[in-house]
Parts: structure tokens; C-alpha cells; sequence
């Protein structure tokens, strides 16, 4: 009788178990909605994820911080990153101030606490044994506003943990194949996760921040990559620079070499080295470039850092990519961060660009309640092409014409020009604060950049003219102006003339005003 009734508990103990199971796993499915649609060639189960209303391909800087962003607005959010590791990257470095006051617009500035970031409160120019300090305009900031240095790593990864932390957002790794198109309709991704499931997942809306290297960014954009050049990264440890907290900015032969602090015990070097292709790592040709080519040609107080860096190894190295943004507006899609739009990294303007696009599109996304009308939503977010216009066209602007007027040249009108940057940077006043603010984020205004970049020429032009003109000076002088011209204009085409200076002429400029008095009717559709 003893045995009898501990067989009837051991069912009962069973049953119940087996009812718990069954309960947890249909509402799981329920919760998740993971259908399960097909097997995959190799076997692999694939399933079709839904019930999320962002998904965004990528968790760099850009997808992290808009992950973030659209969470707490209230949007469901699937992330998935390539590779959620740390990463050891040479670029991503240096946060203008016009960047951190966008970080701080977005409540992620604690993001920068506890990787040991340094504050950089300007830049310092050198130019043939001449150096000068510009510091950035910074008077009407708190103290706690400046630039920041920091290893890019450290600091994408508390912008994921942040993310992460939120319960609307599920952060995953895996890597994206493709964009599933239904009737010229994105409606979510394919990807692959790390044990190499097949997945599809399904939203309302994917954004692609999957960065320079992006696969995705072909059907929604008109991409034109062009790679003016290389960087050659450095660490070098336990040395100060000339002007501590500042970026430095060597004129060297052929091209800027920058040196700004990363931690309290690292400075990054970044050699630029013009074309697509470096000399080898392997047989020592790019050791030996660095040490012969380039250390004579930095401060005395850091050669023998840089020596020594070279002589560690671990150097990287990195094309420099620039694309002007070229959208093809797709409903169901958004392209962020550098798989839209890159500039020469030479300035440091990346981040703040793809904060400050965040920023605007927060903005725009706020008050839709609804993100299902896709050719809706499409219509309203070409604003957002507009509206990014005159802050990205500034700092793409003066990061692709700064670098072709600081590097050297075989023509003396070009040379004349860089001489006349430096020179009149050094005059300080606006000379310099009016550059500076521009170079920081803090005032990227086309008008003001294009005042200043032919301000330059201008004084050089002068600088030729006086004491007494003569026809050789004449000639060099129609020559510079000509340079500059064809310098800048087609960086601003590019750009587009209309978009970058006069964006109230466009008509998708006032789509979101519109569009949002639409929002308030409930037909509106979304």
C-alpha cells in the first residue's frame, strides 16, 4: 500500500511538471512568436521572428545609441550585431564637443564613465618647426562640455550594455545576409546567428548601421565609396604630448599625421598615407617608412615614443573611406552611420554626424504611434534627408577639404594654400575660433564654413599681392583662387548646393510638418 501511494504521487509530481512545461512553452511562443517555417538545406531550422517594432542591423556607435534612444520611447527594438566582443579599432576615437552634447541630448553620456576617457579641449597645429594652439570655443559651455578621447571599444560596449539593459530591447549576435523585399516593401532581415541557425525577422521598420563595410547599404542608397587614402595606427605609452589634452595635427610630407589621447596612459597616432595601399607590414617596408619618413617629421618630445611604438608592432591599419549620402528612399527601410554617409575620418566627425542623425530622426519617430503604413512612414522620413542636411554637409565639407588642403603637393598653388591655412589659423581671434567652431560640431554652419575656407584663400591671395604685385604673383594668386574653387565645389555638389545651403527651398523639408498634422487624425494610417 506504501509503494501504491508513492506511485501515485510520482504521477502526479510528473503530470504536473509536464502541465508547467507545456504552459511556459506556449506562452513563450506566444510572447515571441516564433513560427517555425522551413528547414534549411544543412539542416538548420529556420524561423520567422516577429512581434518587434525596430529592427536595426548593426551595434556599432550609431545602432547601439539608436537602439537605445527608440527604447525608451517606448519602441520594441531586435538588434543584431555581427560580433558583440570588444573590438580593438583605430578610428571612432575622438568625440567632438558637438558630439558630446548630442550624447548628453540622448541621456548617454554616462557612457564615457569608467573606460578612462580624456577630455581634449582643442587642437594644436605644426607646420615646420611652427606650432599653434586653437582651443575650442568653449566659453558658454558648462565645464564638464569638451571633446573626448577614448578607446572606441570600450566605449561601444557600454553602449550595448546600456541598450541591453532596457526589456524592450533584444540584442543578438548574428550576421544579416540580406533584406527580405516584398513589393518594393523591406520587411525585415535574414541572418544567420553565431550556433548557425537560419533566422528571418520581421518589423515594421529595419535601419542598417552596419558601418563602412556595409553589404546591405546597395538597394538603398546610391553608393559611391571613394578611398583618398590610408591610416597607419599607433599606440604609444607613458609620454605627453606638447600640449596635453589637445589634438595635434602634424602638416607632415605627404600627408597629416594626428595625435590625440585615447586614456590616461595611451596616445593614438594616426599616419595618413595617400592611395588605397600602405607599404608591407610583413617584410618591414611600413616599420621602416614610419621610423625614416615620418618620426623625423613630429614633435621632438614624442619621436622616440613613436620609434618605440614601431618597434612594439601591433600597428593597424584602415582605408579611409568617404560617400556622400545618396538615399533611394525605400519603404520599410533607413540607412544610419557610415553605411550612409562617411567623410575623411581627418577631422573627427563621424560620431557627431551619426548623433546628431539620431537626434533628428528621435525627433521624427516620436509622435508615430504606429510604424505598420510603410509608404506612409517612407513619405514622412524623407524629411529626415533634408532636415540632416546643413549639419552633416558642414562636417563632411570641411573633413574632405580640410585633408586635400593639408596634404603636401607638387604645385606651388596648392602648397601657397596650405601655407596660407596654417598661417591663417595662427592669426587667432575668428581666424581661428570661426574654423574651430566648425571642426568641433558646435557650429556647423555651411555659410560660416564657406566664409572661412575662401577667407583663407583670400588672405593668401593677399599674402602675394604685398608689398608690390608683380605678373608671377598675379598668376599664383588667379591660381589659388582657382584651387580653392576646385577644392570645395565639388565636395558641395556632391553634397547638394540646394540641400546643404537653402534647405527650406526643398519640398521634403516641410514633410514632417505635414506629415506630423497628419499624425493627429485617426485615419491617418500610421
Amino acid at each position: 500500500m506504501e509503494y501504491y501511494f508513492l506511485y501515485l504521487f510520482g504521477l502526479a509530481v510528473i503530470g504536473f511538471s509536464q502541465l508547467c512545461f507545456f504552459t511556459l512553452y506556449y506562452s513563450s511562443l506566444k510572447k515571441n512568436r516564433n513560427v517555425p517555417v522551413r528547414v534549411g538545406n544543412e539542416g538548420h531550422r529556420q524561423e520567422r521572428i516577429g512581434d518587434c517594432d525596430v529592427i536595426i542591423v548593426g551595434a556599432g556607435v550609431a545602432g547601439a545609441a539608436l537602439a537605445h534612444t527608440l527604447a525608451k520611447d517606448g519602441r520594441r527594438v531586435h538588434v543584431i550585431e555581427r560580433d558583440l566582443s570588444e573590438q580593438d579599432r583605430i578610428v571612432g576615437e575622438l568625440l567632438q564637443p558637438g558630439g558630446y552634447l548630442k550624447l548628453v541630448e540622448l541621456g548617454l553620456e554616462d557612457c564615457l564613465e569608467e573606460i578612462d576617457s580624456q577630455p581634449v579641449f582643442g587642437y594644436a597645429l605644426f607646420k615646420d618647426g611652427k606650432r599653434s594652439r586653437l582651443s575650442y570655443p568653449l566659453e558658454n559651455y558648462s565645464s564638464d562640455i569638451s571633446g573626448k578621447g577614448f578607446h572606441n571599444g570600450r566605449f561601444v560596449q557600454r553602449l550595448r550594455e546600456k541598450a541591453g539593459s532596457l526589456p524592450n530591447v533584444r540584442l543578438e549576435q548574428g550576421t544579416v545576409s540580406s533584406l527580405i523585399e516584398e513589393k518594393g516593401t523591406i520587411k525585415g532581415v535574414q541572418y544567420k546567428t553565431k550556433t548557425g541557425l537560419e533566422l528571418t525577422a520581421y518589423a515594421p521598420l529595419t535601419i542598417v548601421c552596419d558601418g563602412c563595410f556595409s553589404n546591405l547599404r546597395r538597394s538603398l542608397c546610391k553608393a559611391s565609396v571613394d578611398i583618398p587614402s590610408c591610416f597607419v595606427g599607433l599606440v604609444l605609452e607613458n609620454c605627453d604630448l606638447p600640449f596635453p589634452n589637445h589634438g595635434h595635427v602634424i602638416l607632415a610630407d605627404p600627408s597629416p599625421v594626428l595625435f590625440y589621447p585615447i586614456s590616461s596612459t595611451e596616445i593614438r597616432c594616426l599616419v595618413d598615407v595617400p592611395g588605397q595601399k600602405v607599404p608591407s607590414v610583413t617584410n618591414g617596408e611600413l616599420a621602416h617608412y614610419l621610423k625614416t619618413v615620418i618620426a623625423p617629421q613630429v614633435p621632438g618630445e614624442i619621436c622616440n615614443a613613436v620609434i618605440a611604438a614601431v618597434d612594439k608592432g601591433n600597428i593597424k591599419t584602415m582605408p579611409n573611406r568617404s560617400m556622400p549620402a545618396a538615399p533611394l528612399p525605400t519603404p520599410g527601410a533607413l540607412l544610419l552611420g557610415d553605411s550612409f554617409n562617411m567623410r575623411h575620418p581627418l577631422t573627427g566627425g563621424g560620431m557627431t554626424v551619426a548623433l546628431s542623425d539620431i537626434v533628428i530622426l528621435r525627433n521624427l519617430l516620436k509622435p508615430v504611434k504606429n510604424l505598420n503604413d510603410a509608404q506612409s512612414l517612407c513619405t514622412y522620413l524623407e524629411s529626415f534627408y533634408t532636415l540632416r542636411k546643413p549639419v552633416a554637409s558642414t562636417i563632411n565639407t570641411l573633413a574632405n577639404a580640410l585633408y586635400k588642403v593639408f596634404c603636401a603637393s607638387s604645385d606651388p598653388a596648392r602648397n601657397e594654400m596650405r601655407n596660407a591655412c596654417f598661417d591663417y589659423l595662427s592669426l587667432g581671434g575668428t581666424c581661428a575660433s570661426g574654423p574651430v567652431s566648425l571642426l568641433s560640431g558646435l557650429n556647423p554652419s555651411p555659410l560660416v564654413l564657406l566664409f572661412h575656407f575662401f577667407s583663407v584663400a583670400i588672405y593668401g591671395v593677399g599674402r602675394l599681392l604685398l608689398p608690390f604685385p608683380s605678373p608671377a604673383r598675379l598668376w599664383m594668386s588667379a591660381r589659388l583662387i582657382w584651387d580653392a574653387s576646385g577644392i570645395i565645389y565639388p565636395i558641395i555638389k556632391a553634397e547638394g548646393v540646394r540641400q546643404m545651403f537653402f534647405p527650406q527651398t526643398v519640398p521634403e523639408y516641410y514633410r514632417a510638418r505635414s506629415a506630423y498634422q497628419k499624425l493627429l487624425k485617426p485615419e491617418a494610417g500610421f
